[in-house]
């Protein structure tokens, strides 16, 4: 029976240790503009906020929705913004830096939103990607997609 206790003791003691030595990492400065971009972006496709849009898509931006459709230009930002959804929760949010001009921030979300008419509601759970890049000191949105994330059987 000590046996057994001293081995749980030193079980619990090197997970302590192995926590202390990996303590969750801090996002860098530039991560966090991006995640602060990218949950602007969010709140923007909640509100269909159209002046959100002009000033901080690029010129070149381009979108590929959930039906796996590409959109460019004046129709992929006029497609950007949902006021019909009801729910739009992003969680797991990461930044890959390609460049100190350019990054990709991907997340997981829940999504609902109001059913069509002649069709049910979007896929609840979605993948989203998106590139940054930086023009004129400022970050512009140049790519977005939304990809169906499947949970469970079909």
């Amino acid at each position: 029976m000590k046996l057994r206790s001293m081995i749980c003791v030193v079980f619990l003691l090197a997970g302590v240790v192995s926590g202390a030595q990996n303590p969750a990492k801090a996002p860098r400065p530039l991560e966090q503009t991006l995640l602060t971009c990218e949950k602007n972006l969010i709140e923007a496709k909640k509100k269909d906020d159209a002046a959100f849009f002009k000033r901080t898509l690029s010129a070149e931006f381009s979108l590929v929705g959930v039906d796996g459709v590409l959109l460019q230009g004046q129709e992929a930002a006029g497609n950007l913004g949902d006021s019909d959804l009801v729910e739009l929760t992003p969680y797991d949010m990461k930044v890959v830096t390609v460049s100190d001009d350019a990054a990709i921030v991907t997340y997981d979300a829940i999504v609902r939103q109001k059913p069509e008419e002649d069709q049910g509601p979007p896929p609840r759970y979605q993948h989203f990607s998106s590139v940054w890049v930086k023009q004129g000191g400022e970050w512009k949105l140049k790519f977005h997609q939304a990809t169906a994330a499947h949970w469970g059987d079909w």
